[in-house]
């Protein structure tokens, strides 16, 4: 089964949605189950792992309805908050929706570079081996020494990180990230989405080859037994078409086995997610 790790959906609000900016007015619109199924029926992807974009228990209920109710959708990544004092009731509760999968927090807006390392939100993290739920870095290169200290500090736990960390293509200089990533990588309980390539690249000027050098060092780093393919649709739309997306992945990776491709593109994101 072939699998998209990491995407979105959501009902445009301006206040709710105040990220998306007027320079990314081509995403200020609704992305729903409708809108992105022919796009994986064209590349011959069979499900989805659908990923938090707001900060709220009613965006988890928001896309555990849509799961319900779409069988493309395979999973999902929801929020709760993990610093919460009834986090182990909210967990309980959220434990008995199957497709629920894990959680995000959405770390790169938070004003304390080491927030991923504050006590509260350690406990919150502690707390969810219990339950099998796996957790979503999403941070900025700058994150990686905290986030590699709490892989660290839970071993037990199950973590990937989005989008390679967010490297940014726009430049060349790629040496503090890849110290940072080849040492959260040493840590066996993390895997790496192969995920917003193009939106961390010059949104209207990148080329395939911008991203080949990331490439090389995730897959050294991690090897391709634990990365998989993201998409990030609809924020990828920024920059490039769905197919366009899948097509970088696609051909970087043409030059690895059937089987090691096989693991990429589905087989890592079930088995990491117990879809």
């Amino acid at each position: 089964m072939r699998i998209d790790s990491h995407q979105h959906f959501w009902n445009y609000h301006p206040v709710k949605d105040a990220w998306i900016s007027d320079e990314m007015k081509v995403i200020q619109r609704d992305f729903l189950p409708a809108d992105l199924l022919p796009l994986l029926e064209a590349k011959y992807i069979d499900g989805c792992v659908s990923v938090q974009a707001d900060q709220s228990e009613e965006e988890t209920h928001f896309l555990l309805q849509l799961a319900k109710e779409n069988e493309f959708i395979k999973g999902v990544v929801g929020w709760i908050d993990l610093r919460a004092e009834n986090l182990e009731a909210r967990l309980e509760y959220f434990s008995q929706y199957k497709k629920l999968k894990g959680f995000r927090h959405i770390v790169q807006a938070e004003p304390d570079e080491d927030f991923l390392l504050e006590e509260d939100f350690c406990m919150g993290i502690s707390k969810l081996a219990k339950y099998n739920f796996t957790y979503d870095l999403l941070i900025l290169p700058k994150h990686l020494p905290y986030a590699t200290a709490l892989v660290i500090r839970f071993p037990q736990q199950s973590f990937v990180i989005d989008h390679l960390a967010k490297p940014d293509f726009k430049q060349i200089d790629f040496a503090v990230w890849k110290k940072e990533i080849r040492a959260i990588a040493a840590c066996p309980n993390v895997m790496c989405k192969v995920s917003g390539l193009v939106t961390e690249a010059d949104w209207n000027n990148w080329r395939a080859t911008d991203f080949t050098y990331c490439l090389d060092v995730v897959t050294a780093a991690f090897g391709v037994n634990r990365l998989m393919f993201g998409s990030d649709w609809p924020v990828s739309l920024l920059a490039a078409s769905y197919e366009e997306s899948c097509d970088i992945v696609e051909d970087y990776f043409s030059k690895f086995s059937n089987e090691e491709q096989d693991k990429l593109w589905g087989g890592n994101a079930i088995e990491f997610y117990h879809l």
